[in-house]
């Protein structure tokens, strides 16, 4: 029997984001981490979710990036296609943050899966996916 995935979705992946710009082998290799990830946190059975969705993407590297914050999103959207929707053509809203050491703050009330990312020895993605695309807009 199938279920739909409850919303919001969250996952971590461990490591640090590669960019759109790296080589086809980094970026493959990155993408099926971040799709074995988000399987190993979807519950058995659930399918894909068809309607329009929201994604934050908090990025906890090891030391400052170097590199430009909107060059790790693309693999990780394209990651999640028909994994955990059917087309990244569905994301309606993005937020990306990066949280580079010394400049991340108490979070009020994290998700046990937030407060993973936060507690991670070493570089980490936080993943959220929500149908809300309103949500923090009030």
């Amino acid at each position: 029997m199938s279920l739909e995935p409850a919303l919001p979705f969250e996952f971590l992946v461990l490591g640090t984001a590669i960019s759109s710009q790296s080589s086809s082998r980094s970026k493959d290799s990155w993408k099926e981490c971040v799709r074995n990830s988000a399987r190993d946190a979807l519950s058995t059975g659930s399918w894909l979710l068809t309607e329009a969705v929201a994604v934050t993407i908090f990025l906890f590297p090891r030391a400052a990036m170097k590199g430009d914050i909107d060059n790790c999103v693309k693999p990780i959207l394209d990651a999640m296609t028909k994994c955990v929707y059917v087309d990244d053509v569905q994301v309606g809203r993005l937020v990306v943050q990066k949280f580079e050491p010394g400049g991340i703050f108490a979070f009020e009330s994290p998700s046990s899966t937030l407060a993973n990312a936060l507690s991670v020895d070493g570089p980490s993605v936080y993943v959220r996916v929500t149908d809300n695309l309103h949500e923090e807009l009030c």
